[in-house]
C-alpha cells in the first residue's frame, strides 16, 4: 500500500513542478516571443507558410477561425480515409492486410481526426504500419494541434487580444511543442524497451513446438504522440497494457507525465496571457484537488478489492482482475483517472474491471471534461464555467457581470450554454436508443447496472473526444451490431467536437471586441479564494444535476449492490 501511494504522490509532484515551466514555454510560443527553437524552426515554418499561402500577420475572426478548422479537418479526414482504405496497395504492409469494413474505416478516420481515437478494431491485425504511422500518426499531431490552437485562441479572446491565425497556430503547435517533445519522448521510450521497427512480426517456435507470431512495429514514435497529444489510440489492441507499448515503471511514468503535462500547463499559460498568475494558480489547485479526490476514490476501491471474491476466498487482496501486474492497483487507478481527466483515453488496465468507485470517477471526468480536459479545449471548457460563475454571482449581488472588465451579456451566456448542453444531448439520447433497441442489446455483454455504465461510457467517451471504453460491446464484430456502434458514435464524436469548438471561438471573438470598463471597488474579483470556491461548486452542481441519474443507475447502484451482498 505504501509503495503504491508513494508512486502516486511522486507523479503528482512532478506534474506540479513542470506546470509553470511548460506553461511559460507555451505562452512564449503563442505570444510570438523568442524561444530556444527559433533558429531551427523559423525557416521550416516560413517554408510551410509560403507553400500554403498563409500570411503570418493575418488575424481571423471567430467564424474565419472555425471555417479554417472545418475545411482543413475535412480534407485531412478524406485523405486518411483513402490511405486506410487503400492500405492493401500501399507500402509497409508486411502481413498484407486488406481494407477493413467501410464503416470501421469511417469511424477510425473520424475518431482520429477529432482527437478521440476510439478504436473499434485491433491495431496489430487490422492496420498496416503505413496506416498506423502515415495516416493515424499524422492525425495524432494535427488533431492535438487543432485542439491546442482552439484553446489558445479562446485565451486570446478572453484577454482582449485578436484570436490569431489558425494555420499559424496549428503549425507552431506542431513544430514548437508536439514534435520536439515527441522526439525526446520517443528516444526515452526506446531506452525503456519500446520497439521502433518496420520489420514484420517475429515468428518463433514455442516450447510446445507450435508457431507464435509476435507483433511489433514503429511503436515508440506512435506511443509518445499518443500520450502527449492526448490521443490515446493504441498501436496494439490492449493499448498501454501491452509490454511493447509500456514495458515497465519508467515508461509508465514517462507516459503519464506526457499525458497530463500540456493540459495542466495551459492553465498557467492563461495566467501569463492575462497577467494574473494568481488566478491561474487558484484554478490549477481547484482542478488539482478535484482530481486528487477522484484518484483517492478510485485507488481506495482498487486497494480494498472485490468483497465478494475476498469473502469467498477468505483473503484481503486488492482488486487485480483486469490489471497489468507490472503496475498494480495504484498505477492502474491513477492512470484510469488521469486518462479520462485529460481526455487521452489510453489505458494500462481494463476499465471494465474497475470497482464501482473507479467507474464513478472515470464517468464523472467524461461528463465534466475540465479535470484537466482535452487538449486545449478542456482549458476552454474550464473558462466557460468561469464565465457562468461570474454571471451567476453577478445576479446574486445585483451587479452587471464582468470578466476582465468586459461585460457578460446575452450572447456570451447563450454560447456558453450551447457548449455545455451539447455534451449531455449527444451522450444521453443515443445511450437511451441503444439500451432500448433489441438490435443493439445483443452487443451489451454486461446485464444490469454495469451494462448501463457500459453503454453510457461508450457515448460519453465519444462525445468527450476521449476514446477509452468499458469493453464488452460488440463494436468490432460483424454487422449489423458493429454498424450501429460505428455510425452512432461517429455522430456523437462529430457533434461533440465541432459544435462546441464553433461556439467557443464565437464566444472568444465576442469577448475580444468588447469595450473594457474601469475597475471599481465593487468589481467582483475572479482571482479570490471565495470566487474559486464558488466556481468549483458551480462545476460540481451542474455536473451532478445533468448526469446524476446516470451515475445513480450505473456505478453508484453497482456499489450499493456489492455492499449489501
Amino acid at each position: 500500500m505504501g509503495q503504491g501511494l508513494l508512486q502516486i504522490g511522486l507523479t503528482l509532484c512532478i506534474v506540479i513542478g513542470i506546470t509553470p515551466l511548460l506553461g511559460k514555454y507555451i505562452a512564449r510560443v503563442f505570444l510570438g516571443e523568442k524561444t530556444l527553437l527559433d533558429l531551427a524552426m523559423q525557416p521550416v515554418e516560413r517554408l510551410i507558410y509560403t507553400l500554403a499561402g498563409v500570411r503570418k500577420q493575418d488575424n481571423m475572426t471567430g467564424w474565419q477561425y472555425a471555417r479554417a478548422i472545418l475545411y482543413s479537418n475535412f480534407v485531412m479526414g478524406v485523405f486518411v480515409y483513402l490511405l486506410i482504405a487503400l492500405q492493401k496497395f500501399l507500402p509497409f504492409n508486411p502481413t498484407r492486410l486488406n481494407m477493413p469494413s467501410w464503416d470501421t474505416v469511417l469511424h477510425t478516420a473520424i475518431s482520429f481526426l477529432t482527437n478521440t481515437d476510439q478504436q473499434h478494431y485491433v491495431g496489430e491485425t487490422t492496420l498496416s504500419y503505413f496506416s498506423q504511422t502515415a495516416a493515424l500518426g499524422f492525425l495524432m499531431f494535427t488533431s492535438a494541434a487543432t485542439g491546442l490552437a482552439v484553446g489558445i485562441a479562446f485565451i486570446r479572446g478572453l484577454t482582449g487580444r485578436p484570436l490569431g491565425n489558425f494555420y499559424v497556430d496549428l503549425t507552431r503547435g506542431i513544430t514548437r511543442i508536439l514534435l520536439p517533445i515527441s522526439v525526446i519522448g520517443a528516444i526515452a521510450l526506446l531506452l525503456t524497451g519500446v520497439p521502433q521497427t518496420l520489420a514484420a512480426p517475429q515468428v518463433v517456435r514455442t516450447l510446445e513446438g507450435s508457431t507464435q507470431y509476435i507483433a511489433r512495429g514503429p511503436v515508440a514514435s506512435f506511443e509518445i504522440i499518443k500520450q502527449l497529444g492526448e490521443n490515446g489510440g493504441g498501436f496494439f489492441g490492449v493499448n498501454s497494457a501491452h509490454p511493447f507499448e509500456n514495458p515497465n515503471g519508467v515508461s509508465n511514468l514517462i507516459e503519464e507525465i506526457a499525458m497530463i503535462s500540456i493540459p495542466a500547463a495551459l492553465i498557467y499559460t492563461y495566467g501569463l496571457f492575462a497577467n494574473n498568475t494568481k488566478q491561474a494558480w487558484r484554478l490549477f489547485w481547484m482542478v488539482f484537488i478535484i482530481f486528487v479526490v477522484l484518484v483517492c476514490i478510485t485507488a481506495g476501491g482498487e486497494l480494498q478489492g472485490n468483497p465478494l471474491i475476498n469473502t469467498a476466498l477468505g483473503t484481503d487482496q486488492p482488486n487485480l482482475e483486469g490489471k497489468e501486474v507490472r503496475f498494480g492497483w495504484a498505477q492502474t487507478a491513477l492512470w484510469a483517472v488521469m486518462t479520462t481527466a485529460t481526455m487521452c483515453g489510453a489505458v494500462n488496465g481494463m476499465h471494465d474491471s474497475l470497482m464501482p468507485g473507479g467507474g464513478f470517477s472515470t464517468l464523472f471526468n467524461l461528463f465534466l471534461q475540465i479535470i484537466w480536459g482535452g487538449q486545449g479545449t478542456g482549458t476552454a471548457y474550464l473558462f466557460i464555467y468561469l464565465i457562468l460563475t461570474v454571471f451567476l454571482t453577478g445576479l446574486m449581488v445585483g451587479r452587471t457581470p464582468e470578466f476582465f472588465g468586459r461585460k457578460i451579456e446575452k450572447r456570451e451566456i447563450v454560447l456558453s450554454s450551447i457548449v455545455l448542453l451539447v455534451h449531455p444531448i449527444v451522450v444521453l439520447i443515443p445511450s437511451a436508443i441503444a439500451l432500448a433497441s433489441p438490435n443493439t442489446l445483443s452487443g451489451i455483454s454486461n446485464p444490469g447496472f454495469h451494462g448501463i455504465s457500459q453503454v453510457v461510457y461508450e457515448y460519453a467517451s465519444a462525445a468527450a473526444n476521449n476514446g477509452s471504453g468499458l469493453a464488452g460491446l460488440a463494436n468490432s464484430q460483424p454487422a449489423p451490431t458493429a454498424l450501429w456502434w460505428n455510425l452512432s458514435t461517429c455522430v456523437s464524436i462529430l457533434v461533440g467536437r465541432y459544435v462546441p469548438i464553433i461556439a467557443i471561438l464565437l464566444l472568444a471573438d465576442s469577448m475580444a471586441h468588447k469595450q473594457t470598463v474601469a475597475e471599481t471597488p465593487g468589481t467582483l474579483r475572479t482571482d479570490s479564494l471565495l470566487f474559486t470556491s464558488v466556481t468549483a461548486g458551480v462545476i460540481l452542481i451542474l455536473g451532478v444535476l445533468t448526469f446524476f441519474p446516470v451515475l445513480a443507475l450505473g456505478p453508484i447502484a453497482e456499489g450499493f449492490k456489492l455492499a449489501v451482498r
